[in-house]
């Protein structure tokens, strides 16, 4: 896990680690921030410093393929073969938390959550 908004592409023709732009690139950084920006901690961009020291994400987030590559990710082929705009939120650090911290988690997404409604 990670705590960012990634957004379209996921991956790029030479299957590496690069920015890769999607024709609505400005439209999908606008509906990442809109989400990051009212998550504190995923907005200052390196929430995970104890598992991944050298991690950071400008703003909380971040271009799919130039995180890492995935060939084939749902968010892409959303896109292209049903025009919707879809990004990932990674919404913490720990893949699996326990059920006693769910409310810790709603209480950091909750305006996000609200913000990134008020998108559409």
């Amino acid at each position: 896990g990670s705590l960012v908004v990634n957004y379209p592409f996921d991956d790029d023709e030479q299957g590496i680690a690069i920015y890769s732009k999607s024709p609505d690139d400005a439209v999908f950084q606008k509906l990442a921030l809109a989400y990051s920006k009212e998550n504190a901690q995923m907005y200052q961009g390196s929430p995970c410093k104890d598992m991944y020291p050298t991690e950071y994400f400008p703003h909380g987030i971040t271009n799919g393929a130039q995180w890492y590559n995935v060939p084939g990710g749902m968010q892409d082929w959303n896109y292209l073969h049903t025009n919707c705009f879809e990004v990932t939120i990674e919404l913490g650090c720990v893949k699996y938390p326990k059920a006693e911290e769910l409310p810790k988690y709603w209480a950091q997404n909750r305006r996000s959550l609200l913000q990134f409604m008020k998108q559409v």
